[in-house]
């Protein structure tokens, strides 16, 4: 009962974030510009530093990953639209991490808007999710996304110290393949060697 009472005040807390953003001037990143400077928490799990390919430290920026490409998904364990996106994107990073051509060049991570680390850490059990999800329950980062409703898809291409957008887009995809050649086709990445049509 008294996780019943957490999770509904979360999801209320959740919608009157949103509504409340709704009227605001915020924009999401937009395609060309740079990624937003926001700063990411290192991550706890082993496996996820080594799959972002970072050493040390408190907290990091997105072109400190070690790939060509990111893509970030905005999320929240509350939304339906993302709860049934997540095996797709399940299915998306299987498909580049079991492609020797992509594995290591595209890697994706999570953002979960307006959730603790409790919740994502929930939202990740309950859906095995493989990447690294970032808790996000101040909506610090989401104010940096331009507030952007769930799920929302950030492409960048990592550029020596800057990461530029290459892909903004809210809502889910239909097909990771045709996802996955869409990034590709959009950072430039298939013909520099990505995997081919």
């Amino acid at each position: 009962m008294k996780r019943s009472i957490v999770v509904l005040t979360s999801a209320i807390l959740f919608l009157v974030a949103t509504a409340a953003s709704a009227g605001e001037t915020t924009k999401a990143p937009e395609v060309g510009q740079e990624f937003p400077n926001i700063s990411l928490p290192f991550p706890e799990a082993r496996a996820h530093r080594d799959y972002l390919g970072l050493q040390r430290g408190n907290s990091f920026g997105l072109s400190q990953v070690k790939a060509e490409v990111v893509i970030v998904e905005i999320l929240s364990m509350y939304c339906p639209f993302c709860q049934a996106e997540a095996p797709k994107v399940n299915e998306l990073y299987a498909m580049i991490e079991n492609d020797e051509k992509l594995r290591g060049k595209v890697k994706i991570i999570g953002i979960a808007a307006g959730n603790t680390a409790l919740e994502t850490d929930l939202f990740r059990k309950k859906y095995d999710v493989p990447f690294p999800l970032f808790a996000d329950g101040d909506f610090v980062l989401h104010k940096a996304f331009g507030e952007v409703r769930t799920p929302y898809f950030i492409g960048a291409r990592i550029v020596g110290d800057r990461a530029m957008v290459f892909h903004s887009r809210l809502g889910a995809f239909d097909d990771p393949a045709s996802f996955l050649s869409l990034i590709l086709e959009e950072s430039g990445l298939q013909n520099a060697g990505g995997r081919p049509e």
